[in-house]
């Protein structure tokens, strides 16, 4: 277990020997616990809610390298788009400062399953468009693609 959180890993080992001495057992328990904690909450947490939710997501912080930012998700269920319409959904999400991710996956009427955004190599008309801005996502329906029943749509960013 490395003090040096430059070079840090997200391992702990998997056995440690303490030593006899009162106050260096009590440095190093102390020490194991704080890399615990640490390690624990540096690993991503893969749940996808409805609700914006701490990813466990580590970004750098251009401003400052000795500085992380966390990352955040918020997950959407969205309904059907016919074929040449796009979809405009508020997130709702305040104090943006940069997306880190947009997509999604979605269900045709074929029925198939399509990622957003999705990229025909035949056919530009049967292409999905996703993007996002301060308040709205937006999924545009390629003209000549199939209807979409339903979908989910995850946005993962930084707050200012």
């Amino acid at each position: 277990m490395s003090s040096n959180v430059q070079n840090a890993n997200p391992f702990l080992a998997t056995s440690q020997t303490f030593s006899k001495d009162y106050n260096q057992y009590l440095l190093q328990i102390t020490k194991r616990d704080s890399d615990l904690s640490r390690y624990i909450n540096q690993r991503e947490i893969a749940a996808y809610d409805l609700n914006e939710i701490l990813t466990g997501q580590q970004w750098f912080d251009p401003a400052n390298a000795q500085q992380t930012r966390d990352g955040f998700r918020t997950t959407f269920n969205i309904g059907a788009i016919a074929p040449g319409a796009t979809l405009t959904t508020p997130h709702g999400i305040t104090q943006i400062n940069s997306f880190t991710y947009i997509g999604g996956t979605v269900v045709t009427a074929l029925p198939d399953f399509r990622p957003v955004p999705y990229a025909s190599a035949t056919l530009i008309t049967n292409q999905i468009e996703i993007r996002a801005d301060a308040v709205n996502f937006y999924v545009t329906n390629g003209a000549t693609a199939p209807a979409i029943v339903r979908g989910n749509i995850v946005l993962e960013y930084l707050k200012n």
